[in-house]
């Protein structure tokens, strides 16, 4: 019998963690212990998270191989999905006639004020992306939710008329208010919980976190600001 938690591909192309899926119990993994108390638990361990990022390594090479590409890195929560993902390309580059000759330019998008999105986006060095022109962009973000933030992005990138675009995000967001803007290439589709680890943060906590963790209310009171 399937795994009522979690399905193998849903509308965005990832595999689907569903909204009853209770996550794993803390008890089974290590994580920092300054964090006791901060979460609920685990959404996706980490070994889950590296062996769907080599996947999407692999769709992406398929798709790109042989494309010189600008990674465009979403700052700060994609740092370490982008990290990773470069790094699988890479080794799927020197070990197939097939290479993708990278850059990679870091931009910062911000617009959480504690766990709620706003209408507020600052888009931080990216003012100036005229060396995009002509070029085929990968843009990689750790989380969308209701897409208005990659739509602002994307707008933004197309008028420095690059050749292609293409976004890999590691996790969509099930929101009401979704907009339908999708990645290219999704690791998972996940219930409308705020996460954690992995990079991804609440004010700046939970950053060390190597799973994606569900935080708790404790934990959101607890770094509130």
């Amino acid at each position: 019998m399937a795994d009522p938690a979690v399905q193998s591909e849903g509308g965005s192309g990832g595999i689907v963690i569903t909204d009853e899926w209770p996550g794993y119990s803390l008890d089974l993994f290590s994580y920092p212990t300054h964090y006791s108390g901060d979460l609920d638990c685990v959404i996706i361990p980490h070994g889950v998270i590296m062996d769907r990022t080599e996947r999407l390594a692999r769709n992406i090479m398929d798709d790109l191989g042989d494309h010189d590409i600008v990674v465009l890195c979403v700052l700060k929560g994609g740092y370490q999905f982008c990290a990773d993902l470069v790094d699988r390309i890479k080794a799927l580059s020197r070990n197939s006639s097939r290479t993708i000759p990278m850059r990679v330019h870091f931009i910062r998008l911000k617009s959480y004020l504690n766990d709620q999105s706003t209408e507020d986006l600052h888009i931080l060095g990216a003012e100036d992306l005229s060396f995009l022109a002509g070029k085929n962009v990968l843009i990689v973000e750790a989380i969308v939710g209701t897409g208005k933030t990659m739509k602002a992005l994307l707008k933004h990138v197309e008028a420095f008329r690059p050749k292609m675009i293409k976004v890999a995000g590691l996790l969509v967001k099930r929101v009401p208010q979704n907009s339908a803007c999708l990645p290219d290439y999704v690791g998972f589709e996940i219930p409308n919980r705020f996460v954690v680890g992995y990079a991804l943060d609440y004010n700046e906590y939970f950053r060390d976190l190597n799973h994606i963790c569900v935080i708790s209310e404790s934990g959101k009171k607890k770094y509130k600001i």
